[in-house]
């Protein structure tokens, strides 16, 4: 099953990068499309890792869209700086 997210602070391949690596360490979750401009993401698992898949982005600081707001919303932004220069240091590995 496909699974689509519309995830926020998705700006750069650092943070595509990130994102393919923390959905992908999910038994049974594969990224088929990360567009890094829209922040859209679709994803190959079973509908039961949604909450799972969403839950560990929303960590990393890439929530869904309109998910979070207020000082919930500049923490995810913060969290997303953070693993965006992470997944920079790994785009050449």
């Amino acid at each position: 099953m496909s699974l689509q997210f519309d995830l926020a602070n998705v700006k750069c391949s650092g943070c595509a990068n990130s994102i393919r690596k923390a959905v992908e360490a999910i038994d049974g979750a594969q990224v088929l499309a990360l567009d890094p401009a829209s922040g859209h993401l679709e994803v190959e698992a079973d509908d039961s890792l949604r909450s799972a898949i969403a839950g560990r982005l929303h960590r990393l600081g890439y929530p869904e869209q309109g998910s979070v707001d207020g000082i919930a919303a500049m923490a995810a932004s913060a969290k997303s700086f953070v693993s965006c220069a992470v997944g920079r240091f790994g785009e050449d590995s």
